[in-house]
């Protein structure tokens, strides 16, 4: 192996050290080969490289292990309770015994393909490119030790007779089972100085009676019904039940005694007799090695090379504008939910997450469901889009963070890009959990691998093919569960509902339509399939460097590319229409939706956006400093086709530039001035600004009791149009503080 690895690129290096997830230090020195092999022969190494094989990848790796089984004989395994194979976790027990060479147990190249057929050649590659199978000395293999020492629940077969048997049983019971299978007895003497040799050589005995193929197969065809029918369920694996046969043994710690077989199935205890079932603890018993593989006899390893192929649809004419028309709608989503929290931050509780009344509130303001809101809010979160922000009050509120201006002044496709970039790799189905709500830590280590199953099952459709819909027989919930459990077969079946939350989500962002992958669908499972995940909570595509990384860089490129074509280009006009409305057909480039923004307020968001005009949206134009003249001349360079504005639009802002000043708010402490006698005597008289404690002191001159900007609200709230003036006498001009949260945005890894 050192020679090998000493014959690849560096970059070949890094690559095969950053999928295992070993350490690496930027800009040190490579690890010598030597190094660089002890550390992938490993076993945490080797199952971190496990838990992303395939079923043909994984059974193709099971099945030289299993022949180096067959060829030497079962290894000493390396778990000492009934838990199965807990697949990729860390291995924190010491093994039992010396662990096995991978040069002890070679399987000859040519066995292993006569077993699993041609098609293992190119899937036996990608395993020796990978250093999970090792090429010795031309045509042999080799595995790590940890695919020995683990093999037999790969397989799902039960642990070496000589593992269970001791830790089951003491002498005596020993003995009973020897009895019981027709052995010659030993003499039985507890005093003895060498009993525990004669307790070693009935060991030997037993091991050597129940590992005789042809004798087992003997014993069992003279089983009960029951027994046959529980040996059914074991073989296949898992290689463990619960049983009742057992009782722990008096006077010592784990073994145990087999129990009157009155009050027990007769099934259990006909085996749990002979040895053939052997208690482990905690209620369990285990199937032996050598009782499974001989009774299995020779049945050819699995091997399954391609995938399952689901019930498929020919695609309407309809599904690309079905697409595009999602993605439009995601992205004007993501703007509404990120404005909205910049007018009105929503209140963020003591123990996180939401408050529920602001929660409803903003699923109100996007028109959706909570549970579709809380991915707009997740997705923009971990995109560092939104964080948490103390408010001079001291309350803590979500808002957006310094990354939002920009991101609001790029093109649909652009503000998708990190949108998207994010929901492949964050670890949680956001739209699953009802009772987590919002911002929740994102902890679900199946959420990503499930999310790319169902894109790779989408992915293999035939083109112009997609997945079936729901039947009486089957449903895509089905499929992708399927897909999952070919693509990644070490991880757990997945919940039904959160398949059926990730497929909605696909949806919902444009990535699928009509039960196949979009351009955008494929784009994003090429950056998966670039490693892309391996890095959250950095998100590739929302902002760290990828200089580093020219994979995850081609990926992201890829994906703004799909969007850019996916999306329509964004509207550049808007059309006015006579009841003080303007329409914008499509999503606005932001230049016009600033514009818009600035002068009218939103009535309605979708397929199309609707402004409405009022005098009070005129007046925050002319607040904010704009011109009258300029106003409409802005406003007419972006008219649908050229036109003029219509009369009504057109004389609302006149009228309420002529107002628009004529009472001053000077900054003192503090008074009105106006050049209209007439106007100071009806605020002097005025009812509504009883509040302000208005005098007059002068024919054009008013005192407030209050602040200016107490002055200011209360005057607008009554429907005039002041302005503040400094002392000085120049008009001030009113701009409301932007507020916004500091972004976490991590790096990606080494």
């Amino acid at each position: 192996m050192t020679a090998w690895l000493g014959s690849l690129t560096p970059e070949r290096l890094a690559a095969l050290a950053a999928q295992r997830g070993l350490p690496q230090v930027p800009g040190a020195a490579p690890a010598t080969p030597e190094h660089l092999a002890t550390q992938l022969l490993g076993a945490n190494s080797v199952l971190t490289a496990m838990s992303s094989l395939n079923r043909p990848e994984l059974q193709t790796l099971t099945a030289v292990a299993a022949l180096a089984a067959r060829l030497h004989g079962p290894a000493a395994t390396d778990q000492h309770g009934p838990v199965g194979f807990a697949g990729t976790g860390p291995v924190r027990r010491a093994p039992a015994g010396r662990a096995p060479e991978p040069g002890e147990r070679l399987v000859p190249r040519a066995l292993l393909l006569a077993e699993l057929g041609p098609a293992a050649e190119p899937v036996l590659a990608r395993l020796v490119a990978q250093a999970l199978v090792l090429p010795v000395a031309g045509e042999q293999l080799a595995v790590p030790a940890v695919l020995h020492r683990r093999a037999a629940e790969l397989q799902g077969l039960g642990r070496p007779l000589a593992q269970l048997l001791p830790a089951a049983h003491r002498a005596a019971e020993l003995r009973r089972i020897a009895r019981t299978l027709g052995l010659p007895d030993l003499p039985q003497d507890a005093s003895d100085p060498l009993a525990d040799q004669q307790t070693a050589r009935l060991l030997e005995r037993l091991i050597a009676a129940l590992g005789e193929a042809e004798r087992l197969r003997r014993l069992v065809a003279q089983a009960p019904p029951e027994a046959v029918e529980l040996l059914d369920v074991l073989l296949p694996g898992p290689p463990r039940v619960r049983v009742g046969c057992f009782a722990p043994d008096p006077g010592t710690h784990g073994k145990y005694l087999l129990s009157d077989g009155s009050s027990v199935d007769p099934g259990e205890h006909w085996l749990a007799a002979r040895g053939l079932l052997l208690p482990v603890g905690g209620g369990l018993a285990e199937l032996p090695y050598e009782i499974g593989a001989a009774l299995r006899g020779d049945t050819p390893l699995p091997f399954t090379p391609t995938p399952p192929a689901p019930p498929t649809h020919p695609l309407t004419s309809r599904q690309p504008g079905r697409a595009q028309a999602a993605a439009a709608e995601a992205a004007g989503r993501a703007e509404l939910l990120l404005r909205t929290t910049a007018a009105e931050p929503p209140a963020l509780r003591r123990t996180g997450g939401l408050a529920v009344r602001d929660a409803k509130a903003l699923a109100k303001a996007l028109a959706t469901d909570e549970r579709e809101t809380r991915l707009w809010i997740d997705l923009a979160a971990n995109a560092a889009l939104l964080a948490p922000h103390r408010m001079p009050d001291g309350t803590l509120r979500l808002l957006p963070t310094e990354r939002y201006d920009a991101w609001l002044a790029a093109t649909p496709a652009e503000r998708l890009v990190p949108l998207l970039a994010t929901w492949a790799v964050t670890p949680a189905v956001f739209t699953r959990s009802p009772e987590g709500g919002a911002l929740a830590t994102p902890d679900d280590p199946t959420a990503v691998p499930l999310r790319r199953s169902a894109l790779e099952l989408l992915a293999a459709l035939p083109p112009g093919r997609g997945l079936a819909a729901p039947s009486a027989e089957t449903t895509p919930v089905h499929h992708v569960r399927d897909a999952l459990a070919w693509q990644q077969p070490l991880l757990p079946a997945p919940d039904p509902a959160a398949v059926a939350a990730t497929l909605a989500e696909a949806d919902l962002l444009g990535l699928a339509a009509e039960g196949a992958l979009t351009p955008t669908g494929h784009a994003v499972l090429g950056l998966l399939r670039a490693g892309a995940a391996r890095h959250f909570p950095a998100v590739p595509g929302a902002g760290p460097d990828l200089s580093r990384h020219p994979a995850l860089a081609e990926a992201v490129s890829r994906l703004r590319e799909a969007l850019t074509g996916q999306l329509p280009p964004p509207q550049r006009t808007a059309r006015y229409q006579a009841d003080l409305t303007a329409l914008v057909a499509g999503r606005p480039a932001p230049a016009l939706a600033e514009l818009l923004d600035a002068v009218a307020d939103r009535e309605s968001e979708g397929q199309a956006v609707v402004w409405r005009f009022g005098p009070a949206s005129v007046r925050r134009a002319l607040d904010a400093g704009a011109d009258p003249v300029e106003l409409v001349a802005g406003l007419e360079a972006v008219a649908e086709g050229g036109h003029r504005l219509p009369q009504p639009l057109a004389y609302l802002i006149a009228d309420t530039a002529r107002t628009h000043g004529r009472i001053r708010v000077v900054e003192t402490a503090c008074c009105l001035c106006s050049t209209d006698e007439a106007l100071v005597l009806e605020l002097a008289h005025s009812r509504a600004l009883a509040p302000l404690g208005l005098r007059r002191i002068a024919p054009t001159v008013l005192l407030t009791a209050v602040s200016a900007a107490e002055t200011l609200a209360g005057l607008r709230a009554a429907g005039y149009a002041p302005v503040l003036e400094a002392g000085t006498g120049t008009t001030l001009v009113e701009r409301t503080p932007v507020l916004r949260s500091t972004s976490q945005l991590p790096e990606l890894r080494p």
